[in-house]
This record gives C-alpha cells, sequence and structure tokens, in this order.
C-alpha cells in the first residue's frame, strides 16, 4: 500500500511517504533559504509522496526560536515560493506546509527560554509557564485570540498565493493550539475554557477560518497530540472526541503525534510508539489519520497500512538520514516511484 496514490480533495499523493514537519533552526527574520531550498528538494528528488514544511510561525512571537521560520509576511512567502514551484516542476511530490504558534513555548533556544530583550513575551490561554523556571505568559484576551485566528487565516491566504497543496494547523507538542486543548494548561473561565466544548473552540475557530481561504485544490490536515501523558490531562479519549468534530468540519486528515504539553512527563519511547494512537482514532472515527514515531523500515511502514492504522506513514528522523528512503523503498517492493531521469542509471546495481 506505500506506493497506491490517495487523494484529499483535488490533491492526489503518488505514495504515502510523508517527511514529517521538523523544525531547522536556519531563518533570519523567519525566511527560508538556500538550505532549505536543498533541504526540502532533495526530499523530493527521492520520491517522498509529502513533504511537510517545518512549523512555520503565523506571527513573530509563533516561532519557537529565533531563527525558526515564519510566513506573517509576503518576503517570506516569496522565498517559500521558490521552494514550491522546484518541488512541483522537478518531481511528483505534493508539499505542505504547517502553519504554528509557539505560545509559552517559544522565545527559546537549545530548549532554554531566553531574556525577553532578545526575545519577546510569549502568550498563552493562561499564566501558566510550561517550566516553573519561565515567565509567566500574557494571557490573551478574548480581542487578541480573535486576532491570532486571523493571523492563522492570512497566513493561509499567503500559503496558498505560494503554491501549496496542503496546510497543516499545528495543534500538538504543547505549542498554543495544544495549550488552549489542554484542562492542565488551560484554565480559563471564560468561553474558551473550562468545559472540552470551549477548550476545542480556539483550534475550530482557526478551523473555519484557513477553511474559508482553501478549495478543493488545497487540503486540510490538523496534526494533534493524541495524549499527553498526565494524569488528568489531554488524552486519547479526548483525541478521538476532537477528531470526530474536526471530520464534521472538513480536515481532511489527523496526523497523530503525542506528548510535548507537560514538562517531565513520563514516556515510554520504541519503534512505532505513538501508531496506537493513529489507528484508534482512525478506528473510532472514520477520519483518515497519519502515523509517526521512530518509523525507519519499508517493511514497517507497509505493516501499519497494511493493518489499516494510518493512512499516511509520516517519517521525521529517518528521512533526515536518508532523503531517498522513499525511492530506495520501492527498489526493495518492485514498486514505481519518482526518480530523477538524471539519476535512472542508479536503478540498476551492477
Amino acid at each position: 500500500m506505500l506506493y497506491i496514490s490517495i487523494q484529499f480533495r483535488n490533491i492526489e499523493l503518488k505514495n504515502r511517504w510523508v517527511m514529517s514537519p521538523m523544525c531547522m533552526y536556519s531563518c533570519e527574520n523567519g525566511v527560508a533559504n538556500d538550505f532549505h531550498f536543498v533541504h526540502y528538494g532533495s526530499r523530493a528528488q527521492g520520491g517522498t509522496g509529502l513533504i511537510m514544511v517545518e512549523a512555520t510561525g503565523v506571527e513573530p512571537r509563533g516561532r519557537i526560536t529565533n531563527h525558526c521560520m515564519g510566513i506573517w509576511n509576503d518576503e517570506q512567502a516569496e522565498a517559500l515560493k521558490k521552494i514550491v514551484d522546484f518541488v512541483h516542476t522537478r518531481s511528483e511530490s505534493k508539499i505542505g506546509i504547517q502553519l504554528a504558534h509557539a505560545g509559552r513555548k517559544g522565545s527559546t533556544w537549545n530548549n532554554l527560554q531566553i531574556p525577553v530583550e532578545e526575545g519577546w513575551e510569549t502568550v498563552a490561554p493562561s499564566p501558566v509557564p510550561y517550566h516553573p523556571s519561565e515567565r509567566i505568559p500574557h494571557v490573551l484576551s478574548i480581542e487578541e485570540i480573535r486576532e491570532q485566528v486571523q493571523n492563522f487565516k492570512e497566513a493561509a491566504k499567503r500559503a496558498i498565493k505560494a503554491g501549496f497543496d496542503v496546510i497543516e494547523i499545528h495543534g500538538a507538542h504543547g505549542y498554543l493550539i495544544h495549550q488552549f486543548l489542554s484542562p492542565l494548561s488551560n484554565i480559563r473561565t471564560d468561553e474558551y475554557g473550562g468545559s472540552f466544548e470551549n477548550r476545542i473552540r480556539f483550534l475550530l475557530e482557526i478551523v473555519k477560518a484557513v477553511n474559508e481561504e482553501l478549495d478543493e485544490n488545497t487540503a486540510l490536515f490538523v496534526r494533534i497530540s493524541g495524549t499527553e501523558y498526565a494524569d488528568n490531562g489531554w488524552n486519547i479519549h479526548d483525541s478521538v472526541e476532537l477528531a470526530k468534530i474536526l471530520k464534521e468540519h472538513a480536515v481532511d486528515l489527523v496526523d497523530v503525534s503525542s506528548g510535548g504539553n507537560i514538562h517531565g512527563a513520563k514516556i515510554s519511547v520504541f519503534n512505532g510508539y505513538q501508531v496506537p494512537f493513529s489507528s484508534q482514532i482512525r478506528r473510532e472515527t472514520g477520519v483518515k489519520t497519519g502515523a509517526v514515531g521512530l518509523i525507519t523500515k519499508v517493511e514497517q511502514a507497509e505493516d501499519i497500512l497494511q493493518k489499516g492504522e494510518a493512512d499516511l506513514i509520516f517519517v521525521a528522523r529517518e528521512i533526515l538520514r536518508n532523503p531517498y528512503i522513499a525511492v530506495q523503498g520501492s527498489f526493495e517492493m518492485k514498486e514505481n516511484c519518482f526518480f530523477p531521469h538524471q539519476y535512472t542509471r542508479a536503478k540498476i546495481s551492477s
């Protein structure tokens, strides 16, 4: 199944391999550069069905670090368009972008919060820092929440103009949207806090706003943390209920990761450790899902698809090690996969 195409709206992916969005911390003023052109372009040359560009800030405070990517202005969007155009003209890959806001986990470097003079005042749903040693974040007012929704909408508009095939909203890993979802980081008492329905409101408003910019030629994914591994926190049952609602709101796929919101959470890590979350959400909701988390082998990826545990395979560290995992896997499985005609002689080993 790895090499059977799949469609989201009018977007056809030639295979089920996805380059998972991974921060590269290599931008100046949020602008992509030659490194990113080579980084993403090489995965397209490797036959990857869908390339997801890293978490991209919808406003300056939405970045994790000073060197994270942004799409809050036209200069940033133009730099990304160069990458998108190369992928579209020099490969069969599709390309998406993950729109993000770091919230209270912003203004950092090497996983440590930097002084506000070097970074910025972080924002969050509640005055709860990620780590007790960090500054208390600014609590977003209702008016400021609406401004953030508009930031996502404007970012989506720029991404579409740049030619991206997929927009992914980052609602995982303890960043701003996840901070609203979790009762451990969201202790608000207004319409954005308290009940499950209130805590998911911010994400649903973003989904609605982004969908207003989309048509059938751009698909919409949402990444969530299936669980945050903490008592009384966001869990897989919450994720199942959210996925049902996202499906009703024209979300094409739920990209299922985990963790990131609770400092010091104990996580048992093993090959495919997050796949069960993807599987349960897919089984109980009927929504298409993406599986991620130490998926390193072609056989492992194929097995996940054959068992119906996911529809797409998101690969992170392994595709950093091997940009050609998709085409090399096709050699092993004797399947067809895009390979640059300039490299044809390498298809046959001597």
